[in-house]
């Protein structure tokens, strides 16, 4: 067989042979069309094969590239040597070009591939291990590694996203692709491996056992090496400061509600710090099923309430702490109409951003008049919310990890320690209180009226001072009101304050070797308290 080894003219590499096998046939169309314009040969395989012969342009089978069959449902279709062979021969290797020639092994020059879809069929509710199994790529991904490892002589495309920069430079090189392209595109496509491996990876660890003599795999919570995978959903201006560069990353095995699949409408692109309000707000909004809002500033609520209807919500967190409300995010579990939105605009002086469900029309229209106001729509906030998932903190050099923290408590996990029991209203104004005060950074107390946020206390050395804060914000409205505490009082000093604010009823987790002169100096001061038993730092 004759060498069809050309040198790279300028930079250029010549293509003259294709290889084709895509599951997601986007821009598959103007792609073979280019390539057929510049009479290059197009090897493909099954559906795709039908797809591009279907378009009345060329196309040869790869059997019949490589004389060996398809076999095995599929299974076996491109590991030959007729294919890795003309990847991976180095064109300025003489030898190379003798074997090849020597087994009549022809040059591909470029391959096209997209991988079976594995991440979104095991997104999908109730998909099966031998479903999953079956939408493990072989061939795609040792296709693309050895046309990758290969790259300065092959053009590796596995992104339809690159289609039209790779149409573009056929056009300009007169069929050749430019080598900073050729590099650029292999690169890529040694992250796109690396994230569809781990995605197989993290599925098979948590659904298979590796032994009949071993337990489930999934027993074991924390892997001994963690891959994890993100895509870069956008650049931002800068980081929590503005010498700080950032970027916003999307986990897309979550398919929750989130910030990551949030629809801004409107206003001014989000800094690094609204997104972590944004998520504050939205993580709050989600644990209840009656009307909520809230405020956030800096991670903590300014003020939380749910009520009979969306626009008292609002206006009740909103008294909470309107001075700290100032510049803040607000975050809404129902529809935003244009009651609310009027509401908005006339009570709040200055609002960064609003993350809802939904916006009215009318009520949009209204919000757009304030040209940097940030609206951002969750548009599957029906969705079931996850009831597993990890919680990532980054420290220099490391990662700690931990289970999320969707501990819920009832009514029937109390246990009242006083000898004064807490009424039916307190009782459902504490567990109101309890989930609040999980989202407010440690040590962190919150004082409410009801299903209404009155003081909040956050991120304090001492949990003393976070009641004193509490207080101090609520003012009068502390009198007759209840206070949940995210850990346990150490000393008696917080309920002296508690009682000295006009606070009637207290829910904490329990558990400080003082439990009983706690209790004891709760029962002195008349304030019924209860147990949860459960802790909730927020660091």
């Amino acid at each position: 067989m004759k060498v069809e080894y050309e040198a790279k003219k300028g930079g250029v590499m010549k293509v003259k042979r294709a290889l084709i096998s895509v599951s997601d046939k986007t821009g598959l169309e103007d792609l073979v069309k280019a390539l057929n314009r510049f009479g290059v040969e197009i090897l493909s395989t099954g559906g795709t094969a039908k797809a591009i012969a279907a378009l009345g342009i060329p196309v040869k089978d790869v059997s019949s590239h490589t004389g060996f069959p398809e076999m095995l449902d599929g299974r076996v279709k491109t590991l030959h040597p007729k294919i890795h062979g003309g990847l991976l021969a180095l064109r300025d290797n003489k030898e190379h070009m003798e074997t090849v020639a020597k087994h009549d092994i022809g040059l591909i020059d470029m391959v096209v591939v997209n991988l079976y879809p594995f991440e979104k069929t095991v997104a999908k509710p109730g998909v099966k291990l031998e479903e999953a199994i079956e939408n493990i790529d072989i061939g795609g991904p040792s296709m693309l590694r050895s046309a990758a490892k290969n790259h300065r002589s092959v053009c590796v495309v596995c992104d339809p996203l690159d289609y039209k920069r790779v149409i573009d430079d056929l056009d300009k090189n007169s069929g050749g692709i430019s080598e900073s392209l050729l590099v650029e595109l292999g690169i890529k496509v040694f992250e796109r491996t690396s994230t569809y491996d781990a995605a197989i990876y993290r599925y098979l660890k948590t659904h298979v056992k590796a032994d009949s003599r071993q337990p489930d795999a999934s027993t074991e919570e924390f892997p001994a090496v963690l891959n994890m995978s993100y895509r870069k959903l956008q650049d931002l201006r800068y980081g929590e400061n503005p010498h700080q560069k950032a970027a916003f990353y999307k986990d897309e095995a979550v398919d929750e509600p989130s910030i990551s699949s949030a629809v801004q409408l409107h206003g001014k692109e989000l800094s690094f710090n609204n997104i972590i309000d944004l998520d504050a707000a939205l993580e709050i909004v989600k644990e209840y099923s009656e009307p909520a809002a809230t405020i956030i500033k800096h991670t903590n609520p300014c003020g939380t309430a749910t009520a009979a209807t969306l626009r008292q919500a609002y206006i009740d967190a909103l008294d909470c702490d309107r001075l700290s409300a100032f510049g803040g995010i607000v975050g809404f579990n129902r529809p935003v109409d244009l009651d609310v939105a009027n509401t908005i605009l006339a009570e709040a002086d200055f609002v960064e951003c609003i993350i809802a469900p939904s916006y009215e029309p009318k009520a949009l229209e209204a919000l757009k008049t304030k040209k940097n106001l940030r609206l951002l729509e969750v548009r599957n906030f029906g969705a079931k919310s996850s009831t597993t998932g990890l919680d990532l903190k980054k420290v220099v050099g490391g990662i700690l990890v931990q289970d999320r923290d969707l501990k819920t408590i009832t009514e029937s996990d109390l246990k009242v320690v006083t000898k004064l029991k807490p009424t039916k209203e307190q009782i459902a104004s504490l567990l109101f209180g309890w989930v609040v005060v999980k989202h407010v950074k440690s040590n962190a107390i919150v004082l409410c009226q009801g299903t209404k946020t009155v003081g909040v206390g956050a991120g304090q050395m001492s949990r003393v001072v976070s009641v004193m804060i509490a207080a101090k914000k609520a003012g009068d409205r502390s009198k007759g009101s209840t206070l949940a505490s995210d850990a346990f009082f150490p000393k008696e000093d917080g309920i002296e304050q508690a009682a000295a604010a006009g606070v009637k009823a207290i829910i904490q987790p329990g558990g400080s070797i003082s439990d009983e002169k706690v209790i004891q100096k709760a029962d002195e001061l008349g304030i019924a308290m209860v147990f949860t038993g459960v802790r909730h730092f927020k660091h």
